[in-house]
């Protein structure tokens, strides 16, 4: 189904001419005005800290009212409310909403059918998502089955991965099935239907950008899920090289070997025995570890 998009119901009239370049009629064109303010007023100056609009939605859940999905949510998953309670809702399900401007509850649409308010200039019927602020180029993507945010033309749906990455990433990125559909494993939260920028490591797996960041700045350079580097990792094993050059091992240590697995290219290898490290004999990469010997 395609997105809904915010129509002005009535403006067209304002600038539309007879073929003999007369003006329309005085009194339709008043009409066309009363109509285009009614949808225009109150833009931007309702909502919450997760949208702008002119509306608030009755959660089919609880039968409660709340500004959006996300403010019900954080209400009924704090950590004060009982353990049994506690649910996110099911934003598909939801029927009813109620104009921030006259209090009309009505089933949901784009334009309020008391006042004539349109109640969000990006609307969607399947996700009953309603936003005044049009400048995240919201679009919804059928095979996410939700509305993503940075326009449609800067996004491809991955249907092995299951989700929206840039397009940039389209010939690249490693596929991974269900790569966003599990939570982000440094803080947790669920990354499919997160507010926050997330990042595609080089193994395909992903996470927050911040959460990157964060382990990035404790020295943190492999990806939590599967142990491969993250980065480009060569001038930190020429470091290593210096140093296990520099390191003699003790006389019984000298001829011991040792079996590894490295983390970077998923060979195994037997190398000899280092307090510092095991390098792949391979790929070159330090980033190993000990599996016999």
């Amino acid at each position: 189904m395609e997105t809904l998009t915010y129509k002005e119901e009535g403006v067209k009239a304002l600038s539309t001419y007879l073929s003999k370049g007369e003006c329309v009629n005085g009194e339709e064109l008043k009409d066309n005005r009363r109509a285009a303010e009614s949808l225009e007023k109150g833009c931007m100056q309702y909502g919450c800290r997760h949208y702008r609009r002119r509306c608030r939605i009755r959660a089919p859940c609880c039968s409660e009212i709340f500004d959006c999905r996300h403010c019900h949510n954080e209400a009924k998953n704090n950590i004060n409310v009982d353990q049994k309670l506690r649910h996110d809702i099911p934003r598909h399900q939801v029927k009813q909403v109620i104009c921030s401007l006259c209090g009309t509850e009505q089933e949901v649409q784009q334009v309020c059918i008391n006042c004539g308010v349109c109640m969000g200039k990006y609307f969607c019927d399947v996700c009953k998502l309603f936003d005044d602020d049009v400048s995240k180029q919201q679009y919804h993507c059928n095979g996410c089955g939700i509305c993503r945010i940075g326009g449609r033309g800067n996004f491809f749906h991955c249907y092995k991965c299951g989700c929206c990455y840039s397009v940039f990433l389209k010939n690249s990125h490693p596929c991974v099935e269900g790569a966003m559909h599990h939570d982000c494993p440094v803080c947790f939260e669920f990354l499919f239907e997160s507010l926050s920028d997330i990042t595609v490591l080089p193994c395909g797996h992903t996470i927050h950008t911040n959460c990157f960041k964060e382990m990035q700045e404790h020295a943190q350079y492999a990806c939590p899920l599967c142990s491969k580097s993250v980065c480009d990792m060569s001038k930190v094993w020429e470091k290593f090289d210096m140093e296990i050059a520099a390191t003699t091992m003790p006389e019984q240590y000298q001829n011991k070997l040792v079996w590894i697995l490295c983390n970077d290219c998923g060979k195994t290898s037997q190398v000899p025995f280092h307090l510092v490290a095991q390098k792949c004999v391979y790929c070159r990469s330090y980033n190993t570890r000990q599996i016999r010997g």
